[in-house]
């Protein structure tokens, strides 16, 4: 190589370790420049209803299922509407 080129990687080379070498997690390497990481948003709390909804889904689904365990026709909707009515009480 020439001396421009030997100087380019050199500080190339140079640059890299810079940014590499900080051992941050803020700092990840995608292709050739560092981009920050997001901060990742808290998990989102059930609330009491979806909690009952889920519960009296589960309770219903045997009735609206066939004995192999698949849907029946128009199983999963009807089954849907019963749990919302139920946990509405």
């Amino acid at each position: 190589m020439g001396a421009w080129e030997d100087g380019f990687a050199a500080g190339y080379n140079r640059a890299r370790q810079d940014l590499l070498g900080r051992n941050t997690p803020d700092f990840i390497e995608r292709g050739r420049s560092p981009v920050r990481r997001k901060a990742s948003k808290p998990k989102r709390r059930a609330s009491a209803y979806s909690k009952r909804y889920g519960a009296a889904f589960k309770r219903l689904q045997k009735k609206y299922k066939t004995k192999s365990g698949a849907w029946r026709k128009g199983g999963f909707k009807a089954c849907q509407k019963a749990a919302h009515k139920a946990a509405k009480k």
